[in-house]
């Protein structure tokens, strides 16, 4: 029997007298692989949200002296053996071969320089109320520290990466509460009325999932007019990705509302004079609650996926502005895997991302499943 489905303490007074969601709770934590998922993405969150703290450097900020360097390692050992903390990062040498162009970045073993946390750096608003120059790290020196490399316009990437999590994260969000909210809505409507409005909102849903996904968002996106601001092209990314993502909810709502129209608990609504609209939102839709919890957790994925698509082929958010996708557009070619390739490091944030996504919904999907 797998951790998951492990069955209760019967013996247990707590569990008798414990909320559905209280219920949920306790098989949830049993789920090692969602509880493992849901604590790496807490800290991708927390560093979305307090970015200007965990950055090095301001993400756009250009150093022309250190294009495409690679990632400096943390050295605890110096080259006689012996330990120091905190850790220190030795200088840089470089130089460029003119046949080739290409420039070469040797380690400094003469020169440490010390790794210092709460160190002092760019000055930033916190949360864009505190203004502070504090940073959870920084080097006692005068030289830049790149721990992912950078860029070929000398941009830190480790930075850049911070930054790109706020709308590549946030934005799964908000494309899910959009898709969340129509997907209830048209979904209830469809189950609760049935007969023609039914008819014409399945053909509508048909037709909409008949159309590939990748296409249509690649048209909507490309429709957005180019003299648009970074707001102004996320807002409208959020809403195409939403515009598609809505109907494979809307037809389960539809047939869990076609299930209990005809509960006892809706006849009584009726005879009260509830409107319609009421008995959908406040009594059938919260009767399944936990299943739509599942959906709008299993439904981030997409969205970041999708965002990252469209970032990367140059239709979807726009520079300045930086997300994953965004970042990725560099690595678009076989000289970045050859000579550069810590380029793909966004790559490695999508993909734990959408895992620890899968992971939670997985978790949230066995918690909320009364027959485990």
């Amino acid at each position: 029997m797998t951790e998951t489905a492990r069955q209760p303490d019967l013996h247990d007074e707590s569990y008798y007298l414990a909320s559905q969601w209280q219920l949920v709770w306790r098989k949830f934590r049993k789920h090692r692989l969602a509880l493992l998922g849901m604590s790496i993405l807490v800290i991708f969150y927390l560093v979305a949200i307090f970015a200007d703290f965990f950055a090095l450097h301001p993400y756009q900020e250009r150093n022309a002296d250190f294009a495409l360097a690679p990632p400096q390692r943390i050295h605890f050992w110096d080259e006689s053996g012996q330990f120091h903390f905190p850790p220190f990062i030795y200088g840089r040498q470089q130089s460029l071969d003119m046949r080739t162009l290409q420039r070469t970045y040797v380690e400094d073993t003469e020169v440490r320089y010390p790794l210092r946390f709460f160190a002092r750096g760019y000055s930033y608003k916190l949360l864009g109320l505190l203004e502070t120059d504090i940073h959870l790290i920084g080097v006692d020196g005068p030289v830049k520290f790149f721990p992912f490399g950078t860029d070929e316009f000398g941009r830190d990437l480790y930075s850049r990466n911070i930054f790109a999590s706020r709308i590549s994260l946030s934005i799964g969000f908000v494309g899910v509460l959009v898709s969340f909210v129509i997907g209830c809505l048209v979904g209830g409507i469809s189950g609760y009325f049935g007969g023609t409005v039914d008819l014409i909102i399945q053909r509508l849903i048909e037709f909409i999932i008949s159309i590939p996904t990748i296409p249509l968002w690649i048209a909507l996106a490309a429709a957005l007019p180019p003299h648009w601001t970074s707001v102004q092209v996320y807002f409208s990314i959020t809403v195409v990705l939403a515009t598609v993502g809505w109907t494979g909810l809307a037809r389960t709502v539809r047939g869990k509302l076609l299930e209990t129209r005809e509960a006892d608990f809706v006849m009584a609504a009726r005879v009260s004079n509830v409107g319609d609209f009421h008995i959908i939102v406040r009594h059938l839709l919260p009767s399944f609650a936990s299943y739509l919890i599942v959906s709008l957790t299993l439904g981030v994925p997409g969205m970041i996926l999708g965002e990252t698509a469209l970032s990367f082929l140059g239709i979807g958010i726009r520079p300045p502005a930086v997300s994953w996708g965004v970042l990725l557009q560099d690595a678009q070619n076989i000289r970045s895997l050859a000579q550069s390739p810590w380029l793909f490091i966004p790559a490695v944030f999508v993909v734990v991302a959408v895992l620890c996504f899968n992971f939670v919904g997985d978790g949230l999907r066995d918690a909320a499943d009364p027959y485990k």
